[in-house]
């Protein structure tokens, strides 16, 4: 056995092992699926498959619990895809390379997948268990969240028995999750005109060594963005170079780490614009000593582009990306230290035709994210660019009187002897979109501290990973009888 199975809950962290070899980026979890269903069908639980590729499995209950109100448990199978600029990683291919490192699991290179794979391996371990408590099971796998959240948009109605819902999503031991914000994907495109290359070298200039992390959960912590960073060096200092191309970031929901531009520029003018480069990073560094200090700016020859963009497409380009809104836009008035709304420009592209700026905009209040969509719209106008908003999802509302609430809550203080915090979460949890075909399922969302998600720094913390999977079982042994 390897050093992950070995830890303890053994069931669980086994589970986890076998995801972590089995490929499960967004729009790919096909070969998971498929492991999973093989695996219930052998063990004689009642599965389906739905129409979008959502996993529901069944399992009675212990004997003498068959009176207990339904419960499921519920992850996403998919997994954030992000990995460091030297890792060579093909998430649809490659195994996860995890390893222990003290108190953590961390991966080598890339995301982990801890966001979702240990709620997901906590459910098949339950499932595959014989010697834990519950009432009637049910386990619900959801697609895609990372990237749009298809499955969850996809789940009808009338699949689901159970009275209650327990996702397993959240990231933070001691915090119990009774709320999430919505979100919208929004969709900047410019259009450009080119020309032929005037000047006489060219270079690529990257901007790396930043954190990232999740654009929900990380949004307040003040890190910088890659994108805004690049845009805002070449805003001061682009007048002497000719733009080939540029791109940053690969996903709406990570903060983006890394951008690069393609630049052709007149050795006469090659000095200073060295200079101007290490003066930025040091400015930078400064700015970011506590939130983002590694942050690092380079500039290696490359063969001459075939095209630059128009000193007016440049000009046009560089300022909106500038001007684009970026991190926290209002902290809540109602839950002290929560992000209220926020927004993201996670990926910036360029094509032959238009550059695209992907945002992904997050707010615990519609007309929050409506405000931000305005300013993104009178962004656009101005800038002679097109805004597109997609695959809006609907935030969470807390409920107060939730009776799994107070189970979990009451259930955590018998066992630590401390009262847990409960929270409403800057991410889009699934909840939300569960609540259209069920409306009437009480829902809570709990899990182990996971760092730096989203992100190749991403980590669990096996403590915590324990105390989760503790909680959990008392819970299901908690749940009531039926009315």
């Amino acid at each position: 056995m390897t050093a992950i199975s070995q830890l303890s809950p053994q069931p669980l962290w086994q589970w986890f092992e076998q995801i972590c070899a089995i490929p499960h980026p967004s729009k790919y979890e096909h070969a998971l699926s498929q492991h999973i269903q093989a695996w219930a069908k052998a063990k004689g639980l009642a599965l389906k498959e739905d129409a979008v590729g959502n996993l529901i499995i069944k399992k009675p209950a212990t004997p003498g619990m068959e009176n207990r109100k339904i419960v499921v448990l519920q992850a996403h199978i998919d997994m954030v895809p992000q990995k460091n600029d030297d890792t060579t990683h093909d998430f649809t291919t490659d195994a996860i390379q995890a390893y222990v490192d003290g108190d953590w699991v961390k991966a080598k290179g890339t995301t982990l997948g801890a966001d979702n794979g240990i709620g997901m391996a906590s459910a098949l371990a339950i499932l595959g268990a014989d010697d834990i408590a519950h009432g009637p099971l049910e386990v619900l796998l959801t697609i895609d969240e990372e990237a749009g959240m298809t499955g969850a948009f996809g789940l009808e109605a009338g699949l689901l028995d159970a009275d209650i819902l327990i996702n397993t999503d959240s990231e933070q031991e001691g915090e119990i999750y009774m709320g999430c914000a919505g979100g919208v994907d929004a969709s900047i495109t410019l259009p450009l005109e080119w020309q032929a290359p005037t000047a006489t070298q060219a270079f690529e200039l990257k901007l790396t060594g930043l954190k990232g992390g999740h654009s929900g959960v990380n949004i307040h912590l003040g890190r910088g963005n890659a994108n805004k960073l690049l845009a805002r060096f070449l805003m001061g200092h682009g007048q002497a170079l000719q733009l080939a191309n540029f791109s940053g970031g690969t996903l709406r929901n990570a903060i983006p780490r890394e951008a690069k531009c393609q630049l052709v520029i007149n050795q006469a003018d090659l000095a200073e614009f060295s200079q101007a480069m290490d003066s930025f990073q040091e400015i930078i560094r400064d700015e970011l000593a506590i939130a983002d200090p590694a942050v690092c700016l380079t500039l290696s020859p490359i063969a001459m582009p075939s095209q630059v963009l128009t000193l007016a497409t440049q000009q046009q380009f560089i300022r909106l990306m500038h001007a684009c809104p970026n991190g926290v836009e209002r902290m809540s008035d109602e839950i002290v230290g929560v992000t209220e709304t926020s927004l993201n420009l996670g990926v910036v592209s360029l094509d032959q035709q238009q550059a695209t700026l992907l945002c992904l905009i997050r707010s615990l209040i519609d007309s929050g994210r409506s405000e931000v969509e305005g300013r993104l719209q009178a962004l656009a106008e101005l800038a002679g660019a097109k805004l597109a908003l997609n695959g809006a999802y609907p935030g969470w509302k807390p409920d107060n009187s939730s009776p799994v609430m107070a189970i979990v809550r009451d259930t955590y203080q018998a066992i630590y002897h401390k009262e847990p915090t409960i929270m409403v979460i800057h991410a889009g949890l699934e909840c939300g979109l569960f609540k259209k075909p069920y409306p009437d399922m009480d829902m809570v969302s709990i899990g182990p501290t996971i760092r730096f998600p989203h992100s190749p720094d991403e980590m669990v913390n096996i403590t915590t990973v324990g105390q989760y999977w503790q909680l959990l079982l008392a819970v299901l042994e908690a749940i009531p009888a039926k009315d």
